[in-house]
Parts: C-alpha cells; sequence; structure tokens
C-alpha cells in the first residue's frame, strides 16, 4: 500500500457507539514529548475538531503502523520533532466501543527545538509541568493529564540475574553457558524494543519501556550488551554485582527497580534498597 493510500485508509471519522465521534478510522495516536520538567503542546487550529484548545500533536493512524510509529510520524510533520531524538518511555491507551487513541510518552534533551509545521497547529511550545492544566485542555487530554503527569516521574529500570534466569529453564544452557546467555540478551534487546506490559511493573498505562542492566558472572563473561541492553561483568560473585547493579539505579533516580531473580537471598538484599523482584518465568514468557 502507497504512503497516500495507507494514510487514506486510516482518515475519517469513527461514528461510535459511545456516541461521540473520533478522527481516525484505524485509531489515533499522539506524542506527549517531555524533557522531565516541560511538556510539548500543540495550540490546536480553531477550525479542528475541539479547536482552539491544547493537547499535544497527533493524529489517525495509517494502515500497517503501529500507535509508536504514528504518533512519531504525527509529531514530525506537525511540531518537527525529529524521531531521532526521541526516547519512547511509555504508551497509555484510552479505549471507545469502536476507537482507541494512544498516547506515546517520550523523552528528549531540553535543548530539542519543536514548531509548528503545519496548518493543524497555531503554535507549538514547551510549558512547564505546574503550567499545563491552567490552559484549556483538548477535553480527553485535560481528563488524562493527571496520570499522565505521574508517568513522566517514572523511570523504571530491569535488573536481569543472567544466571539465574537462564538456569530456570532446561535448555542445555549447561553446555554452554555464554551461547545461551547470548540467547538471552537477544531475547531481551527484542523485548525492550516491544516494551513490557505495564502491570509487569506495577506502573499506570499499557506498556514500558525500562531501561534493561543484565549482570553476568563465570562461563557466561564476554558476552557483549547492545545499544538497549547494558551487560555488567561480575568480576566475582554475581550476586554482589547485581546489588551494587541495583543501588547505583537507585541512586541515580530509577524507580521502580525491579530485580528478576528466584534467589530469595538475593531478593531480600535488593529489597533493603527499594527494588522489587519479578521470577524468572515472568520475564521468559515474555520472550
Amino acid at each position: 500500500m502507497t504512503g497516500r493510500a495507507a494514510a487514506d485508509a486510516g482518515d475519517g471519522w469513527v461514528e461510535c457507539r459511545c456516541g461521540a465521534r473520533h478522527w481516525g478510522r484505524l485509531g489515533a495516536a499522539g506524542l506527549l514529548l517531555t524533557d522531565g520538567e516541560r511538556v510539548v503542546l500543540q495550540h490546536r487550529a480553531p477550525w479542528s475538531h475541539q479547536g482552539d484548545t491544547w493537547g499535544l500533536p497527533g493524529g489517525a493512524l495509517h494502515a500497517g503502523e503501529d500507535a509508536v510509529a504514528g504518533a512519531l510520524r504525527e509529531a514530525a510533520e506537525e511540531a518537527g520533532v525529529a524521531p531521532a531524538g526521541v526516547r519512547v518511555m511509555a504508551t497509555r491507551v484510552l479505549r471507545h466501543p469502536d476507537w482507541s487513541y494512544t498516547t506515546v510518552l517520550a523523552g528528549t534533551s531540553p535543548d530539542a527545538s519543536v514548531a509548528a509545521t503545519d496548518a493543524e497547529s497555531l503554535e507549538i511550545v514547551w510549558v512547564p509541568l505546574d503550567e499545563v492544566a491552567d490552559r484549556p485542555l483538548l477535553p480527553a487530554f485535560g481528563d488524562a493529564w493527571p496520570e499522565l503527569r505521574a508517568m513522566i516521574t517514572a523511570h523504571p529500570a530491569v535488573v536481569v540475574d543472567a544466571a539465574n534466569v537462564v538456569g530456570s529453564r532446561p535448555d542445555g544452557w549447561w553446555r554452554d553457558r555464554r551461547g545461551a546467555t547470548a540467547r538471552l540478551l537477544a531475547g531481551l534487546d527484542g523485548l525492550a524494543a516491544r516494551g513490557v506490559p505495564a502491570d509487569l511493573l506495577g506502573l499506570a498505562g499499557e506498556s514500558w519501556r525500562p531501561t534493561w542492566h543484565v549482570v553476568t558472572e563465570g562461563a557466561a563473561r564476554g558476552t557483549t550488551g547492545t545499544d538497549a541492553v547494558e551487560v555488567v561483568e561480575a568480576p566475582g560473585a554475581g550476586d554482589d554485582t547485581i546489588v551494587a547493579t541495583t543501588d547505583r539505579l537507585v541512586a541515580a533516580g530509577a524507580d521502580p527497580v525491579h530485580v528478576v531473580t528466584a534467589d530469595r537471598a538475593l531478593a531480600a538484599r535488593v529489597a533493603a534498597l527499594g527494588a522489587a523482584t519479578l521470577r524468572p518465568s515472568a520475564l521468559l514468557r515474555l520472550l
């Protein structure tokens, strides 16, 4: 399907059983871009649906496009947001009987430039978090803002006890521990791109993309990480390095921090630092 045909498939109104009309036959998405202190808001053109209000750059999804891709595309088209400078953090989905809207929460640097780049916007500006509610907001965005603001303050991280996770399933890992660890890392790299369910981390929203930190030890040392997955090699006991890594992340402001392990003694040590634990099976089900 060509770009124009894909757009045409999504452009249009949905007469929803909730009694309202929604734009986007395939659903819609918008980007909530933050630098931690401010968010990017769009002053909507008066002629647009519920115009002259403030909301997020966004719009109808194209055919074959997921919500993250759609939100990034719309933000580039409407607000000049360069996707390369954006780190997707989470999604929140508003579901109606016949339509859905996905807010994609993403971070960027404070010096990221934005500007109104099409006729749908009167202006695109950075707004301090404390001043968002003072503006006449698009009603659905106004309803969602308290939860979205709380989501901005979350910075989840996951520390993986590689030896414990690899050893939790009898797939022949004992014959090639490094190879089994490399397969785990490859799976985590894909999971980092997809995100994990919000309820796994006890967070609001639909999905989250935490930072990933994998501690390796013994014969598994020498495996390499990726841009999305940090590998921390334990010089000695893996548990001590997992505790040190957890402590480092907590001190740096990560919250919540989850450690994936079935080791009860280790779970007690990281709990004393404020971290929660996940069973290896909970992670492996997602890979």
